[in-house]
């Protein structure tokens, strides 16, 4: 029984699946090559954006008839690890300062360990050193953190202390004086993997207009191009403030929310610098958004612009000396394209930026062929068939009546 059923199956895929040609596509795009010997890439744009699908599984790359396997990636991701729980030892204070071990042995790699405090109204420096030996006093000290609370101003906290990416087995935490042992309650450890993104604009937003406690931002962003971010540029001279921001859709559907703020204050000879202006999505969205910002009792934030913005998708390929490319998009039905190129990718920190020319229409597009059933493209005969048969069947079935009306009477 599993051999037909295969069978049947493969039979399914060879009638459904679609395999690139360059009459099916609607769209091509010259592509100049920067340096023909080694790695190039392109970056996808608004045009290919608003003539390609919206996973982008059409994009094909020709070299006369034949393809150039390519490589599609995004530019910075911020991928984060479930956190796991790591034990206090050796908890206490030291002269006038508090210090701690940290057990995490249970984290391949981390690049983040969240603190549990029980302490508000306070800015603590705390210098981090990493042990594979907890009976060790030497270790190696990684860059230094600053937490901070500012409660009472409603500007937030931070207890979080960054480092670069770690594998030691103990981590030893040193505080400076103002938190005491039993403030401290817990820690966990995560690893944010966070890259540097690159960023391109897509859409536009409006000029802000205030009503009573909130700012209103209008954004037209295409539905079919993602939105990763929306960034607020505050003019330099407005510090300390945190606020509530919310995305909705025209009818009022909510598809984001976050917070932006800056931080500039020195409290016990520490200064604070914190600034996070923007905040990521990824819900879908429609063409027009509106952005609404909660200012409570305070004036309203002075912003220079609004932008909305997503990750820069690169196509990387190797132009095989090649000094010219054709870029074609626009195949709905085409499946995302298999390459033994991107199964073994690795990019080059020196590839070069090719360069998209104008968008245009394919002029060797003809569409692929109609696969509707036969029914479908024919509708008409199927109808006159129809009638026919019916007609055949009335004609007989009088015949067969006379007829038989004629056997009777003899």
């Amino acid at each position: 029984m599993r051999y037909p059923v295969l069978i049947i199956f493969s039979l399914f895929y060879l009638i459904t699946s679609h395999d690139a040609a360059i009459p099916y596509f609607t769209n091509v795009r010259d592509v100049t090559i920067a340096a023909p010997n080694r790695q190039n890439y392109v970056v996808v744009d608004p045009e290919i954006w608003n003539h390609s699908r919206r996973d982008l599984a059409d994009l094909r790359l020709y070299d006369g008839e034949n393809q150039v396997p390519y490589l599609l990636r995004q530019q910075g991701t911020r991928v984060s690890s479930v956190e796991q729980e790591a034990k206090v030892l050796n908890l206490g204070k030291f002269g006038d300062h508090t210090e701690f071990d940290l057990d995490v042995r249970g984290a391949s790699e981390y690049d983040r360990v969240r603190l549990q405090l029980e302490a508000k109204d306070f800015v603590n420096s705390a210098l981090i050193f990493g042990r594979n030996d907890l009976a060790s006093s030497n270790g190696t000290q990684l860059r230094p953190s600053t937490l901070y609370d500012f409660s009472r101003e409603k500007l937030g906290s931070n207890f979080i202390l960054s480092l670069p990416p770690s594998s030691f087995l103990y981590l030893h935490i040193q505080l400076a004086p103002g938190i005491r042992p039993e403030q401290v309650k817990g820690a966990t450890v995560f690893n944010l993997q966070e890259q540097k993104a690159s960023w391109v604009q897509v859409g536009n937003c409006g000029p802000p207009a205030q009503d009573h406690k909130q700012t209103f931002i209008s954004c037209d962003v295409p539905s079919h191009i993602p939105l990763d971010r929306v960034q607020f540029n505050v003019t330099p001279d407005q510090v300390n403030f945190r606020r509530h921001v919310t995305v909705a859709n025209p009818g009022g559907d909510q598809i984001a929310n976050g917070e932006i703020s800056r931080i500039r204050l020195t409290r016990g000879g520490q200064t604070v610098t914190s600034e996070d202006l923007a905040f990521d999505l990824s819900s879908p969205h429609q063409d027009h958004l509106i952005i609404t910002i909660e200012n409570g009792d305070d004036p309203p934030l002075r912003l220079a612009s609004v932008q909305s913005l997503a990750t820069e998708r690169r196509l990387y390929f190797d132009p095989g000396g090649k000094s010219s490319l054709k870029l074609y998009d626009g195949d709905e039905k085409l499946e995302p394209p298999i390459y033994d190129y991107a199964k073994f990718f690795q990019e080059n920190p020196n590839a070069a930026a090719a360069q998209l020319g104008p968008g245009m229409h394919n002029p060797a597009y003809r569409g692929r062929p109609d696969e509707r059933p036969w029914s479908e493209r024919h509708q008409a005969l199927l109808w006159i068939a129809m009638l026919l048969a019916v007609a055949v069947l009335i004609v007989t079935a009088i015949r067969s009546f006379k007829g038989a009306g004629r056997t009777t009477s003899n």
